[in-house]
């Protein structure tokens, strides 16, 4: 099977073209291909389908086979596969995911295609809807809890998959090693969660690092950036738009009161491509 290797802010993909043939397994494929020592190496596979409801369809396998709703790095890669290999001349096109139907956007600047921006739909917060258990439909803003034995403020919020928010005061002294898998496993999410460990740095700069649901720790994650700025305006801490900056790179993310919608501005680059056993 022929794939191409991308990346968007270090996060990075085995993307996979199956509109003509599907795989029988696409777990055990993503399994194989994300080890990074015996196979090609990522933090998941992004897989192209055809769509009765969109232009295309993308579906999001983690390494450890589990199917993810959506991922905001992979959306920005599998975006510009499709425009830089003729397959859509569009630059605003539509994709289904298990979040819904996203509108990706080519930004071209003096024809060259230097990254691109994502309409991410808007912010899923009642509790009950994330999914969080325990909370009703309530919004879980600044909630304390205690985990690994240690006080946390955490704030729920959903992009099509569950994301839990931390804010700390310094980034670099956080054991996200530690209490990233506890945070991950917490019985009050039951489909499981991804946590964003944030420092503030001023109203338009943040610092984030993140925890995956199925991944462990990555370079970037793009919903948890969306995430990540829609904690930090529910708790009055940054303005509506602002930059994060992640292990692998910084993304812009803004929220639009216009429309309630989150879009998210980033790079997507390819790596290499090659062949590799299905």
């Amino acid at each position: 099977m022929n794939f191409t290797k991308w990346q968007g802010c270090g996060n990075d993909f085995v993307l996979i073209d199956c509109r003509a043939q599907e795989l029988a397994d696409y777990g055990a494929f993503a399994q194989k291909a994300c080890d990074r020592h015996d196979g090609i190496g990522g933090d998941g596979i992004l897989v192209v389908l055809p769509s009765d409801k969109a232009d295309f369809r993308m579906r999001i396998f983690n390494t450890d086979g589990s199917e993810a709703e959506m991922c905001g790095n992979g959306i920005r890669c599998f975006a510009r596969y499709l425009y830089d290999n003729g397959i859509t001349k569009k630059k605003k096109f539509t994709i289904e995911t298990g979040a819904g139907i996203l509108v990706p956007e080519i930004i071209e600047t003096n024809g060259t295609v230097t990254g691109v921006r994502v309409d991410m739909g808007e912010p899923v917060l009642e509790a009950d809807k994330i999914p969080m258990v325990g909370y009703g439909s309530n919004h879980v803003v600044n909630e304390p809890v205690e985990v690994a034995g240690r006080k946390w403020h955490i704030t729920g919020v959903s992009m099509g998959n569950p994301h839990c928010v931390v804010f700390v005061d310094d980034i670099k002294t956080t054991p996200i090693e530690e209490v990233g898998p506890i945070f991950e496993t917490q019985e009050r999410y039951p489909k499981k969660t991804n946590t964003e460990f944030v420092q503030v740095l001023d109203r338009q700069h943040m610092r984030m690092r993140v925890w995956e649901r199925g991944a462990a720790i990555t370079l970037a994650c793009g919903t948890g950036a969306c995430a990540t700025l829609t904690a930090a305006v529910l708790n009055g801490l940054t303005d509506r738009k602002a930059e994060i900056q992640l292990d692998g790179g910084t993304l812009t993310i803004e929220w639009d009161e216009r429309d309630n919608h989150l879009y998210m501005t980033g790079p997507a680059v390819q790596t290499f491509a090659g062949t590799v056993e299905a």
